[in-house]
């Protein structure tokens, strides 16, 4: 973790070696712009900024932003004022700087020295624009990121309505695989489907910076979805193009543009963010056994506010005011007018059961044995349904397993798609990259991921393993719960639920 300290502040002093000449026409010696640290300070007392400037230049990742103020202040220095040439100077400083240091026409001149130029009010407005827009990438790239709960995969954990920010320090922020994209946009441009918000000109390999921890069972993580690498621009991530092919034939999900639009690729980072709670990390062996969950056959705890589906015969219905008491959302209550199957906790099970009206309150559970053609692997071998599932191992980076035709549909995919393998299956044996395999070494760590509402979350039960790469921070805090059920006056935020940590 130290190593990751002061690594970082010291890959930001590079380009200070760039401007060598522009610190002897400064009056500096050269030779300072080679000493990390020191360099920094000096150039500070060239531009003649204060020193806690070279207090901020040490926090990671916010020291990009403020070496591209540095390297603006240089430019000014040389008369640089308009913002394309500021804006080249901090593109391409390695060009830059030593072209304003060897042109001998070109001379600095100290702030304190030079005429004060005013700026015009669209200067002034397009500069704070600018400065915000870079700072704000910055912070949600490498900091934390501000989301918003759209489902109820997560009740009554995370409810839909909440606003939470994510860190990405805590797992170690990932370097964006495509860094060239429009600002504060995920993958889609604004008022249109299927236009890509981000250019695949530069792609960058998968590559995390130290973190503050790792990702540990039970931990509330957001990642991207897994199997939104190829999508319909009808259905988005709603209905996994996977799932479309196997229910109506890829000829026609590829032919079909009413009914399914475009099918597009994105990349890893530019795939929809899912959260839910880390059941198993990498080299555990997990198995649900009605319902419970067991962790390498250790017993593992529910999240206090879990909820599993019960069947509920109300021939008059649930009474919205006591709903609203136990915070049964209108979501949730849908289900039940379709089958008479709520989504409840525990807690709440116990309190319906005594409402008027209610004649019985039953826990769904899928028996042992019932197979679930929906649920990964996808293989009738393995007869599993949500409620009793397993044991299936998770992967671990390193980790050297057996393949055969019977685990093979766990591991198709992690070798082939996750970690760009090609792999095909021929007369009952097993090619990786044109050699036969019997064995296979991971190279990621893969996470099991589940939601706190068992029975009303598409989850790792659905799609299988989250590989590592797809990552990205833990869910941290909310600051804000608006009931979507509710209107502004009728109770429409949340004031209890304001301000609480995620657990």
């Amino acid at each position: 973790m130290l190593a990751f300290i002061f690594l970082l502040p010291i890959s930001f002093t590079i380009p200070a070696i760039f401007a060598w000449k522009i610190f002897e026409k400064a009056g500096e010696p050269g030779w300072k712009t080679l000493v990390p640290f020191y360099n920094l300070y000096i150039w500070l007392q060239i531009i003649q900024k204060p020193l806690w400037w070279y207090i901020i230049i040490m926090i990671p990742f916010i020291n990009v932003f403020m070496v591209m103020l540095m390297i603006v202040e240089l430019a000014k220095g040389f008369n640089k004022n308009a913002l394309w040439e500021q804006g080249v100077a901090v593109v391409f400083p390695f060009v830059y700087l030593p072209y304003l240091g060897i042109s001998k026409d070109e001379k600095f001149v100290p702030a304190d020295k030079r005429k004060k130029i005013k700026k015009t009010v669209v200067r002034e407005w397009t500069d704070a624009i600018v400065f915000a827009v870079i700072a704000a990438t910055i912070i949600r790239t490498f900091l934390f990121e501000a989301y918003t709960i759209p489902t109820s995969s997560m009740e009554k954990t995370l409810l839909r309505g909440d606003f939470l920010f994510v860190s990405k320090i805590a797992f170690g922020p990932k370097a964006p695989n495509t860094p060239l994209s429009f600002p504060f946009v995920h993958h889609t441009m604004p008022l249109s489907t299927d236009r890509k918000s981000f250019v695949e000109w530069i792609k960058l390999p998968y590559f995390r910076f130290p973190g503050l921890e790792k990702v540990k069972n039970l931990d509330v993580v957001v990642f991207n979805y897994p199997e939104g690498d190829t999508v319909s621009t009808v259905y988005q991530s709603n209905a996994s193009y996977y799932r479309l092919v196997k229910a109506y034939g890829r000829k026609r999900v590829w032919s079909d543009k009413k009914k399914f639009g475009n099918i597009i690729y994105r990349p890893v980072d530019k795939r929809e963010n899912y959260i839910k709670r880390c059941i198993g990390i990498a080299g555990d062996t997990l198995q649900i056994i009605n319902q419970q969950v067991y962790i390498n056959g250790k017993e593992q705890p529910l999240p206090p506010d879990a909820q599993f589906k019960y069947k509920v015969i109300a021939p008059k219905g649930i009474n919205e005011k006591f709903r609203d008491k136990v915070d049964i959302s209108t979501e949730d209550y849908n289900y039940w007018k379709y089958d008479m199957q709520v989504p409840l906790r525990a807690g709440v099970a116990k309190q319906i059961v005594k409402v008027p009206g209610i004649r019985s309150v039953e826990k769904v559970l899928a028996p042992k044995g019932q197979w679930d053609p929906d649920l990964f692997p996808f293989d009738s071998l393995y007869k599993w349904n949500r409620d009793n599932y397993g044991p299936i191992y998770i992967p671990e980076k390193g980790v050297t397993i057996p393949i055969n035709m019977k685990n093979i549909s766990f591991y198709s995919r992690l070798i082939d798609v996750y970690e760009n393998n090609d792999l095909s299956v021929k007369n009952g044996k097993i090619f990786i990259n044109g050699n036969e395999a019997n064995t296979y070494t991971f190279k990621m760590n893969y996470y099991w991921m589940m939601g706190d509402n068992r029975h009303n979350s598409a989850d790792s039960r659905y799609w299988g393993f989250v590989p590592e790469d797809h990552i990205v921070g833990k869910a941290s805090f909310v600051w804000l719960s608006l009931n979507p059920d509710k209107g502004l006056f009728d109770g429409k935020i949340r004031w209890d639920k304001l301000f609480r940590v995620v657990r």
